[in-house]
């Protein structure tokens, strides 16, 4: 596959269905965005529902756990299945069903009578997502031709898709003021309505036309992989390493994910065309947003419990303390079409990391009493660097492929940041954790079982502290906020470092990417624009 530059004009040229994707370009992208933002929003809000949702169901503990994590995982797991079935099927198509989906499952999810019940609807809304976000970025890079629009219109949906994860605490904190935890759930279900209505009457379709038929026994394989390592991570994140359930499913997912990727060399028409990483381009592209997820986990983790725990903010005002850093993200996605011609794509993805290396570090800095007006600067940047990342990764991993693939393409993006962000909470969580721990100095004349609640986490802490009489307590209290911020200190200074290792690795990794990037053929274009007006090809 090579990455030469290449303009195609089939769209715009009025024929077929990629005559009618290039003139409702906007509006596709328009719908996508809603999506994709609304997903966002879901993917945030449920935290901020638990304690209403615990009061009304009383789930187990272990109840709990599942409510919180089986979205993530089913919808981890399927990406990339997803994905195929929709270059094959049609990505209109299949952003239809998974919208059509995603309303129904928050339905249920809203007026869920059972923990079980709860479960299982959640589960419905991951398997939904994992249709929506792949389709949604595809369907965007079908729709342009014209690469600088491209890059333009991906920088956009990229900077709404990040600050849509922000808005998730606040759409909660608002809905949860006035009604039931239900609600936070229920919005989901007019504006998806609002979303299929649009699509069905305004997207193109657009798929492979030449797919091959799916491989059926590498599904299995795909979802047992991703399901296992995910659910290992996240599992050793909460419980520790010890926990004999993070074994298991880890040895489940490397075994699954080594008969995967063997069986992808071996087959004619592989689920994970392997030779996409040969590529350059893609593979500095997918690295470059692990490394960055990785990195970024470290704030969205530590300023939530900053500011709601050792501020003692209310979580709608700890979301809107955060919200200024993807709005950042949202205004300067369109910068990236800006920066690429001029300094080129490697320029533009180290720009981005160091940006946020340099306001990781000073976000870090934070003390139990520092203002906030000294901070609202270093978010903003951060918001910044970090969409000049993603959009341009975004950008140049889709445009390295054909567009007949970019279903699949879009699948690997995600799971790649999953994995990214599943591993940062995971590992610098840890850590953060780890520095709490040794930097915790409590007073004389605590018991054990005090001193060892104290030490679980900096909200045990202050708990501990606030539970306890006299100056005792108030000095258990500031030991556990000043332990829990000079923690933040160390981490910082550590994801700071490897996003500022990420961002030289993504010079040369990047180096010989062009700034104007398109592998498609204009037979590529055509092929594609027939079979567009074609029945779906059998799965």
């Amino acid at each position: 596959m090579t990455t030469t530059p290449k303009h195609t004009t089939t769209g715009s040229s009025g024929s077929g269905a990629a005559g009618r994707a290039h003139g409702r370009r906007w509006a596709v992208l328009a719908i996508c965005c809603v999506a994709a933002a609304l997903l966002g929003i879901d993917n945030s809000v449920l935290n901020y529902a638990i304690p209403s949702l615990s009061r009304e169901l009383n789930p187990s503990s272990t109840q709990l756990l599942w409510i919180v994590d089986v979205y993530g995982f089913v919808l981890g797991g399927l990406l990339i299945v997803a994905g195929n079935i929709g270059d094959r099927i049609g990505r209109k198509k299949l952003l239809l069903l998974g919208v059509a989906g995603f309303g129904a499952a928050s339905a249920l999810t809203a007026y869920a009578d059972g923990p079980g019940m709860l479960i299982a609807a959640r589960a419905l809304l991951g398997l939904a997502g994992a249709t929506i976000m792949p389709s949604t970025l595809s369907l965007v890079r079908s729709a342009f031709d014209d690469p600088k629009e491209r890059t333009t219109a991906i920088g956009i949906s990229s900077g709404i898709g990040a600050a849509s994860f922000a808005l998730g605490p606040v759409v909660g904190g608002l809905l949860l003021d006035h009604f039931w935890w239900g609600s936070v759930f229920l919005i989901n279900v007019p504006v998806m309505a609002v979303v299929l209505v649009a699509g069905w009457l305004l997207l193109p379709e657009s798929r492979n036309p030449k797919p091959g038929r799916l491989d059926w026994p590498s599904v299995p394989m795909s979802i047992a992989a991703l399901f296992g390592v995910i659910y290992a991570i996240k599992t050793a994140a909460r419980d520790g390493v010890d926990d004999r359930a993070v074994w298991i499913s880890a040895a489940i997912g490397i075994a699954a994910l080594v008969l995967f990727l063997r069986r992808q060399t071996t087959i004619a028409d592989p689920l994970l065309d392997l030779k996409f990483f040969r590529n350059p381009a893609f593979a500095g592209a997918v690295g470059s947003n692990v490394v960055t997820l990785f990195t970024a986990t470290t704030l969205s983790l530590g300023f939530s419990l900053y500011f709601q725990v050792v501020r003692g903010w209310s979580p709608l005002t700890a979301g809107l303390a955060l919200l200024p850093g993807p709005l950042s993200a949202a205004f300067a996605a369109p910068l990236s079409a800006v920066l690429i011609p001029k300094i080129g794509r490697a320029r533009t993805v180290a720009f981005g990391l160091v940006l946020m290396a340099a306001s990781t570090a000073t976000l870090g800095l934070v003390t139990p009493h520092s203002s906030y007006w000294l901070l609202l600067p270093a978010l903003v940047v951060n918001g910044a660097g970090l969409i000049f990342v993603f959009s341009v990764t975004a950008d140049t991993l889709l445009a390295s492929v054909p567009r007949t693939k970019t279903g699949t393409a879009a699948a690997i993006s995600e799971t790649a940041m999953e994995l990214g962000g599943a591993l940062g909470i995971a590992i610098l969580g840890s850590v953060l954790s780890a520095f709490y721990r040794s930097d915790l100095t409590l007073p004389g004349g605590l018991t054990a079982g005090q001193t060892s609640a104290a030490r679980e986490s900096v909200t045990s802490g202050v708990g501990t502290g606030a539970a306890l009489p006299g100056s005792t307590g108030q000095q258990v209290v500031e030991a556990a906020k000043s332990a829990f911020t000079d923690s933040m200190h160390s981490t910082t200074l550590i994801a700071a470092a490897l996003m500022a290792v990420g961002a030289v690795v993504a010079l040369f990794a990047l180096r010989n990417v062009p700034a104007v990037l398109d592998v498609e053929t204009d037979a590529e274009a055509e092929v594609e624009a027939e079979a567009n007006a074609a029945p779906a090809p059998a799965v």
